[in-house]
Protein backbone atom coordinates (compact mmCIF):
# COMPACT_ATOMS: atom_id res chain seq x y z
CA UNK A 1 0.00 0.00 0.00
CA UNK A 2 1.40 3.60 -0.88
CA UNK A 3 -0.74 6.22 -0.96
CA UNK A 4 -1.17 10.13 -0.22
CA UNK A 5 -3.93 11.95 1.07
CA UNK A 6 -4.82 15.62 2.24
CA UNK A 7 -4.33 15.92 6.26
CA UNK A 8 -7.91 17.99 6.17
CA UNK A 9 -9.48 14.92 4.32
CA UNK A 10 -8.10 12.14 6.49
CA UNK A 11 -8.98 14.18 10.24
CA UNK A 12 -12.52 14.36 9.34
CA UNK A 13 -13.18 10.77 7.82
CA UNK A 14 -11.35 9.83 11.16
CA UNK A 15 -14.01 11.55 13.00
CA UNK A 16 -16.36 10.12 11.27
CA UNK A 17 -15.16 6.58 11.64
CA UNK A 18 -13.56 6.77 15.35
CA UNK A 19 -16.95 6.89 17.23
CA UNK A 20 -17.08 2.74 16.27
CA UNK A 21 -14.06 2.15 17.85
CA UNK A 22 -13.97 -0.12 21.13
CA UNK A 23 -11.96 1.22 23.15
CA UNK A 24 -11.30 -1.95 25.24
CA UNK A 25 -11.74 -4.55 24.20
CA UNK A 26 -10.66 -8.32 24.24
CA UNK A 27 -10.29 -8.57 20.47
CA UNK A 28 -7.21 -6.02 19.97
CA UNK A 29 -8.22 -5.24 16.67
CA UNK A 30 -11.67 -3.85 17.38
CA UNK A 31 -9.72 -1.12 19.16
CA UNK A 32 -8.09 -0.25 15.06
CA UNK A 33 -8.99 1.66 12.05
CA UNK A 34 -9.10 0.04 8.78
CA UNK A 35 -7.39 1.41 5.82
CA UNK A 36 -7.86 0.32 2.76
CA UNK A 37 -7.25 1.02 -0.71
CA UNK A 38 -10.84 1.01 -2.48
CA UNK A 39 -10.95 1.99 -6.13
CA UNK A 40 -8.50 4.64 -6.20
CA UNK A 41 -9.62 5.86 -2.61
CA UNK A 42 -9.17 5.61 0.99
CA UNK A 43 -11.43 3.70 3.12
CA UNK A 44 -11.34 3.81 6.31
CA UNK A 45 -13.60 1.70 8.91
CA UNK A 46 -14.39 1.07 12.65
CA UNK A 47 -16.83 -1.50 14.25
CA UNK A 48 -17.48 -2.09 17.64
CA UNK A 49 -19.76 -5.27 16.53
CA UNK A 50 -22.68 -3.51 17.07
CA UNK A 51 -22.18 -0.44 15.33
CA UNK A 52 -20.40 -0.24 11.77
CA UNK A 53 -19.26 2.97 10.13
CA UNK A 54 -17.34 2.93 7.13
CA UNK A 55 -15.66 6.53 5.29
CA UNK A 56 -14.08 6.44 1.51
CA UNK A 57 -11.87 9.81 1.27
CA UNK A 58 -9.74 10.77 -1.61
CA UNK A 59 -6.37 9.79 -2.14
CA UNK A 60 -4.16 9.70 -4.63
CA UNK A 61 -3.50 5.40 -5.17
CA UNK A 62 0.25 4.16 -5.93
CA UNK A 63 -0.23 1.16 -4.57
CA UNK A 64 -3.02 -1.29 -3.49
CA UNK A 65 -3.38 -2.33 0.16
CA UNK A 66 -4.68 -2.40 3.43
CA UNK A 67 -3.64 -2.60 7.13
CA UNK A 68 -5.52 -1.89 10.59
CA UNK A 69 -3.43 0.65 13.19
CA UNK A 70 -4.49 1.65 16.44
CA UNK A 71 -7.45 4.16 16.12
CA UNK A 72 -6.88 6.40 18.92
CA UNK A 73 -2.91 7.18 18.09
CA UNK A 74 -3.75 7.24 14.58
CA UNK A 75 -5.96 9.88 15.38
CA UNK A 76 -4.10 11.50 17.87
CA UNK A 77 -1.18 11.28 15.07
CA UNK A 78 -2.83 12.96 12.54
CA UNK A 79 -4.68 15.90 14.11
CA UNK A 80 -0.66 16.81 15.50
CA UNK A 81 0.62 16.68 11.83
CA UNK A 82 1.33 19.82 10.12
CA UNK A 83 -1.58 21.01 7.24
CA UNK A 84 -0.91 19.59 3.52
CA UNK A 85 -0.05 15.74 2.37
CA UNK A 86 0.05 12.77 4.61
CA UNK A 87 2.02 10.14 2.88
CA UNK A 88 0.95 6.42 4.08
CA UNK A 89 2.93 3.15 3.47
CA UNK A 90 3.30 -0.11 4.43
CA UNK A 91 6.48 -0.94 6.08
CA UNK A 92 6.67 -4.49 6.13
CA UNK A 93 3.86 -6.31 6.63
CA UNK A 94 2.25 -5.37 10.41
CA UNK A 95 3.44 -1.51 9.89
CA UNK A 96 2.22 1.90 8.64
CA UNK A 97 4.53 4.66 7.41
CA UNK A 98 3.50 7.70 8.40
CA UNK A 99 5.27 10.92 6.75
CA UNK A 100 4.40 14.41 6.41
CA UNK A 101 6.88 17.37 5.67
CA UNK A 102 9.90 16.25 7.98
CA UNK A 103 7.74 14.34 10.42
CA UNK A 104 8.24 10.39 9.97
CA UNK A 105 6.48 7.72 12.13
CA UNK A 106 6.08 4.07 12.02
CA UNK A 107 3.00 2.56 13.63
CA UNK A 108 2.74 -0.97 14.84
CA UNK A 109 -0.62 -2.76 13.23
CA UNK A 110 -2.85 -5.60 13.26
CA UNK A 111 -3.09 -7.24 9.22
CA UNK A 112 -6.16 -6.02 7.96
CA UNK A 113 -7.52 -10.02 7.25
CA UNK A 114 -8.13 -10.09 10.82
CA UNK A 115 -10.42 -7.06 10.93
CA UNK A 116 -14.17 -8.03 10.92
CA UNK A 117 -16.06 -7.77 7.86
CA UNK A 118 -18.68 -4.65 7.63
CA UNK A 119 -21.82 -5.49 4.92
CA UNK A 120 -22.54 -3.24 2.74
CA UNK A 121 -25.77 -1.56 1.71
CA UNK A 122 -27.63 -3.40 -1.78
CA UNK A 123 -28.79 -0.15 -3.54
CA UNK A 124 -31.61 -1.92 -5.27
CA UNK A 125 -33.34 -2.76 -1.61
CA UNK A 126 -33.20 0.55 -0.35
CA UNK A 127 -35.41 3.45 0.70
CA UNK A 128 -34.64 7.11 0.56
CA UNK A 129 -35.36 9.74 2.80
CA UNK A 130 -34.81 13.41 2.98
CA UNK A 131 -32.00 13.82 5.43
CA UNK A 132 -33.40 17.08 7.25
CA UNK A 133 -36.52 15.03 8.07
CA UNK A 134 -34.42 12.03 9.26
CA UNK A 135 -32.49 14.45 11.26
CA UNK A 136 -35.71 15.71 13.01
CA UNK A 137 -37.27 12.63 13.20
CA UNK A 138 -34.00 11.04 15.25
CA UNK A 139 -34.22 14.80 17.19
CA UNK A 140 -37.54 14.28 18.60
CA UNK A 141 -37.58 10.35 19.03
CA UNK A 142 -34.18 8.93 20.69
CA UNK A 143 -34.38 11.11 23.73
CA UNK A 144 -37.23 9.02 24.67
CA UNK A 145 -35.69 5.77 24.32
CA UNK A 146 -33.96 4.08 28.04
CA UNK A 147 -30.63 4.53 29.04
CA UNK A 148 -31.29 1.67 31.66
CA UNK A 149 -29.72 -1.83 30.18
CA UNK A 150 -32.54 -3.97 32.53
CA UNK A 151 -34.95 -3.40 29.75
CA UNK A 152 -32.67 -3.81 26.04
CA UNK A 153 -35.97 -3.39 24.05
CA UNK A 154 -36.35 -0.03 25.22
CA UNK A 155 -33.03 1.28 24.85
CA UNK A 156 -33.78 0.80 21.24
CA UNK A 157 -36.29 2.79 18.89
CA UNK A 158 -38.80 1.37 16.65
CA UNK A 159 -37.95 1.93 12.92
CA UNK A 160 -40.91 1.14 10.76
CA UNK A 161 -41.39 1.74 6.92
CA UNK A 162 -45.12 1.21 5.52
CA UNK A 163 -45.50 2.44 2.28
CA UNK A 164 -44.08 5.94 1.76
CA UNK A 165 -44.64 6.35 5.78
CA UNK A 166 -41.59 6.05 7.72
CA UNK A 167 -42.30 6.32 11.65
CA UNK A 168 -39.92 6.20 14.57
CA UNK A 169 -40.94 5.06 18.53
CA UNK A 170 -39.10 5.40 21.65
CA UNK A 171 -40.25 4.91 25.05
CA UNK A 172 -38.91 4.42 28.74
CA UNK A 173 -41.23 3.68 30.54
CA UNK A 174 -42.17 6.93 31.66
CA UNK A 175 -42.25 8.79 28.28
CA UNK A 176 -43.45 7.98 24.67
CA UNK A 177 -42.05 9.75 21.48
CA UNK A 178 -43.58 8.59 18.21
CA UNK A 179 -42.63 10.45 14.74
CA UNK A 180 -43.65 9.87 11.34
CA UNK A 181 -41.91 11.36 8.06
CA UNK A 182 -42.21 10.82 4.35
CA UNK A 183 -40.22 8.57 2.40
CA UNK A 184 -38.91 9.55 -1.35
CA UNK A 185 -40.28 6.47 -2.39
CA UNK A 186 -42.70 3.44 -0.92
CA UNK A 187 -41.61 0.52 0.25
CA UNK A 188 -42.49 -3.02 -1.11
CA UNK A 189 -43.77 -4.11 1.65
CA UNK A 190 -43.88 -3.10 5.85
CA UNK A 191 -40.66 -3.55 7.56
CA UNK A 192 -40.66 -3.07 11.11
CA UNK A 193 -37.08 -3.33 12.98
CA UNK A 194 -36.15 -1.79 16.28
CA UNK A 195 -32.48 0.08 16.42
CA UNK A 196 -30.37 0.57 18.88
CA UNK A 197 -30.68 4.67 20.38
CA UNK A 198 -26.79 5.08 20.26
CA UNK A 199 -26.73 3.59 16.83
CA UNK A 200 -29.45 6.90 15.65
CA UNK A 201 -27.42 9.18 17.86
CA UNK A 202 -24.25 7.87 16.20
CA UNK A 203 -26.23 8.63 12.28
CA UNK A 204 -27.62 12.28 13.60
CA UNK A 205 -23.90 13.30 14.37
CA UNK A 206 -22.39 12.60 11.10
CA UNK A 207 -25.11 13.23 8.63
CA UNK A 208 -23.89 17.18 9.41
CA UNK A 209 -24.90 18.81 6.59
CA UNK A 210 -25.06 16.29 4.28
CA UNK A 211 -27.98 17.36 1.59
CA UNK A 212 -29.14 14.57 -0.37
CA UNK A 213 -31.33 11.34 -0.04
CA UNK A 214 -29.99 8.99 2.55
CA UNK A 215 -30.27 6.07 1.68
CA UNK A 216 -32.18 2.87 4.39
CA UNK A 217 -32.01 -0.57 3.77
CA UNK A 218 -32.68 -3.49 5.99
CA UNK A 219 -30.80 -7.21 5.10
CA UNK A 220 -33.00 -9.69 4.24
CA UNK A 221 -32.97 -11.91 7.68
CA UNK A 222 -33.83 -8.53 9.29
CA UNK A 223 -30.35 -8.74 11.88
CA UNK A 224 -28.97 -5.24 10.23
CA UNK A 225 -30.16 -2.00 9.16
CA UNK A 226 -27.80 -0.09 7.18
CA UNK A 227 -27.83 3.99 6.52
CA UNK A 228 -25.85 5.46 3.60
CA UNK A 229 -25.33 9.28 2.21
CA UNK A 230 -22.43 10.22 0.17
CA UNK A 231 -19.06 8.60 0.92
CA UNK A 232 -20.38 7.08 3.83
CA UNK A 233 -21.97 3.91 5.51
CA UNK A 234 -23.37 3.23 8.59
CA UNK A 235 -24.72 -0.33 9.67
CA UNK A 236 -26.11 -1.42 12.79
CA UNK A 237 -27.41 -4.86 14.47
CA UNK A 238 -30.77 -4.56 15.19
CA UNK A 239 -32.23 -4.97 18.48
CA UNK A 240 -34.16 -8.72 18.71
CA UNK A 241 -37.61 -8.91 20.25
CA UNK A 242 -40.99 -7.46 20.09
CA UNK A 243 -41.51 -4.12 20.82
CA UNK A 244 -44.30 -2.82 23.09
CA UNK A 245 -47.98 -1.85 21.42
CA UNK A 246 -47.01 2.00 21.82
CA UNK A 247 -51.04 2.87 20.86
CA UNK A 248 -52.20 1.49 24.22
CA UNK A 249 -50.37 4.23 26.02
CA UNK A 250 -51.99 7.16 24.04
CA UNK A 251 -55.01 8.76 25.39
CA UNK A 252 -58.11 7.81 23.33
CA UNK A 253 -59.80 11.36 24.91
CA UNK A 254 -58.74 14.85 26.13
CA UNK A 255 -60.53 17.03 28.81
CA UNK A 256 -58.67 19.80 28.65
CA UNK A 257 -56.32 21.01 25.90
CA UNK A 258 -53.91 24.84 26.33
CA UNK A 259 -51.90 25.95 23.32
CA UNK A 260 -49.33 28.61 24.20
CA UNK A 261 -46.37 29.59 23.15
CA UNK A 262 -43.33 26.74 23.22
CA UNK A 263 -41.03 29.25 24.10
CA UNK A 264 -42.20 31.06 27.20
CA UNK A 265 -43.55 27.49 28.82
CA UNK A 266 -39.99 26.06 28.50
CA UNK A 267 -38.57 29.20 30.01
CA UNK A 268 -41.00 28.76 32.87
CA UNK A 269 -40.21 24.98 33.30
CA UNK A 270 -36.72 25.67 33.28
CA UNK A 271 -37.12 28.51 36.07
CA UNK A 272 -39.39 25.86 37.87
CA UNK A 273 -36.70 23.34 37.63
CA UNK A 274 -34.49 25.01 39.91
CA UNK A 275 -36.78 23.78 42.95
CA UNK A 276 -37.96 21.19 41.22
CA UNK A 277 -34.44 19.27 41.47
CA UNK A 278 -35.02 19.00 45.07
CA UNK A 279 -38.15 17.28 45.10
CA UNK A 280 -37.41 14.43 42.81
CA UNK A 281 -37.92 16.79 39.66
CA UNK A 282 -41.93 17.45 40.63
CA UNK A 283 -43.34 19.76 38.52
CA UNK A 284 -47.23 20.95 38.75
CA UNK A 285 -49.29 22.56 35.98
CA UNK A 286 -52.62 24.04 36.24
CA UNK A 287 -54.52 24.75 33.50
CA UNK A 288 -57.01 27.94 33.99
CA UNK A 289 -59.88 28.28 31.24
CA UNK A 290 -60.44 31.67 30.28
CA UNK A 291 -63.16 34.15 31.36
CA UNK A 292 -64.53 37.23 32.39
CA UNK A 293 -61.36 37.39 34.77
CA UNK A 294 -59.15 37.64 32.21
CA UNK A 295 -57.28 34.94 28.85
CA UNK A 296 -56.93 31.26 29.93
CA UNK A 297 -53.30 30.88 31.45
CA UNK A 298 -50.92 27.80 32.69
CA UNK A 299 -49.86 28.03 35.50
CA UNK A 300 -46.59 26.38 36.18
CA UNK A 301 -45.15 25.74 40.00
CA UNK A 302 -42.14 23.64 41.47
CA UNK A 303 -41.17 23.82 45.34
CA UNK A 304 -38.83 22.53 47.32
CA UNK A 305 -38.71 22.30 51.18
CA UNK A 306 -34.91 23.25 50.93
CA UNK A 307 -34.30 26.16 48.83
CA UNK A 308 -37.98 27.25 48.20
CA UNK A 309 -40.49 27.70 45.38
CA UNK A 310 -42.02 29.06 42.54
CA UNK A 311 -44.86 30.15 40.48
CA UNK A 312 -45.25 31.56 36.76
CA UNK A 313 -48.03 31.93 34.74
CA UNK A 314 -48.07 31.95 30.89
CA UNK A 315 -50.68 32.68 28.37
CA UNK A 316 -52.85 30.14 26.72
CA UNK A 317 -55.89 29.42 25.08
CA UNK A 318 -57.85 26.51 26.80
CA UNK A 319 -60.18 24.67 25.71
CA UNK A 320 -62.06 22.19 28.29
CA UNK A 321 -62.22 22.07 32.31
CA UNK A 322 -59.79 23.27 34.63
CA UNK A 323 -57.02 20.78 35.58
CA UNK A 324 -54.10 20.23 37.44
CA UNK A 325 -51.06 17.77 36.93
CA UNK A 326 -47.47 16.84 38.07
CA UNK A 327 -44.65 15.88 35.32
CA UNK A 328 -41.20 15.65 35.51
CA UNK A 329 -39.72 18.75 35.16
CA UNK A 330 -36.74 17.36 33.19
CA UNK A 331 -39.03 15.41 30.82
CA UNK A 332 -41.23 18.49 30.21
CA UNK A 333 -38.04 20.22 29.10
CA UNK A 334 -36.30 17.22 26.81
CA UNK A 335 -40.20 17.30 24.95
CA UNK A 336 -40.32 21.59 24.40
CA UNK A 337 -37.05 21.65 23.41
CA UNK A 338 -38.10 19.00 20.68
CA UNK A 339 -40.85 20.46 19.16
CA UNK A 340 -39.43 22.49 16.91
CA UNK A 341 -42.67 24.97 16.49
CA UNK A 342 -43.60 28.61 17.67
CA UNK A 343 -46.85 26.99 19.77
CA UNK A 344 -47.32 23.55 21.77
CA UNK A 345 -50.60 22.08 22.81
CA UNK A 346 -50.52 20.31 26.09
CA UNK A 347 -53.65 17.38 26.08
CA UNK A 348 -54.50 16.47 29.08
CA UNK A 349 -57.42 13.83 30.52
CA UNK A 350 -57.16 13.65 34.56
CA UNK A 351 -54.13 14.02 37.03
CA UNK A 352 -53.49 10.20 36.44
CA UNK A 353 -53.68 9.97 33.34
CA UNK A 354 -50.49 10.68 30.73
CA UNK A 355 -50.22 14.31 28.92
CA UNK A 356 -50.04 14.47 25.40
CA UNK A 357 -47.52 17.62 24.03
CA UNK A 358 -47.97 18.29 20.12
CA UNK A 359 -46.73 20.80 18.13
CA UNK A 360 -49.27 23.07 16.98
CA UNK A 361 -49.57 23.13 13.24
CA UNK A 362 -47.25 19.66 12.73
CA UNK A 363 -49.52 16.62 13.51
CA UNK A 364 -46.37 14.37 12.81
CA UNK A 365 -45.27 14.22 16.21
CA UNK A 366 -46.92 12.99 19.44
CA UNK A 367 -44.72 12.71 22.85
CA UNK A 368 -46.47 11.46 25.93
CA UNK A 369 -45.66 11.63 29.68
CA UNK A 370 -46.89 9.70 32.54
CA UNK A 371 -47.98 11.78 34.88
CA UNK A 372 -46.39 12.23 38.73
CA UNK A 373 -48.33 11.51 41.93
CA UNK A 374 -50.09 14.79 43.01
CA UNK A 375 -49.43 15.38 46.26
CA UNK A 376 -50.36 17.88 48.67
CA UNK A 377 -49.41 21.72 48.87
Amino acid sequence: MKLTSLKDTLDAGLDIVARAVRDRSTLPVLSNVLLATDDGRLKLAATNLEIGITCWIGAQVEADGAITVPARTFTDLVDALPPGTVDMSLNGAHTLKVQSGRFKNNLKGIAAEEFPAIPGIEGDSAVHIAPDALKETIDQVIFAAAKDESRPILTGALAKFDGDRFTLVAADGFRLSVRTAQLCEPVGKPVAVIVPARALAELRRIIGKHEEPIAIAVNAPRSQIGFKFGNVELVSQVIDGKYPDYNLIMPKRRDARAALDTGALLKACQAAEVFARDSSNTLRLTVVPGGESGPGRVIVQAASGETGDNAGEVDAVVEGTPLEIAFNVSYLIEALKAMGTPQVALELTTPSSPGVIRPVGDDKFTHVIMPMHLGGR
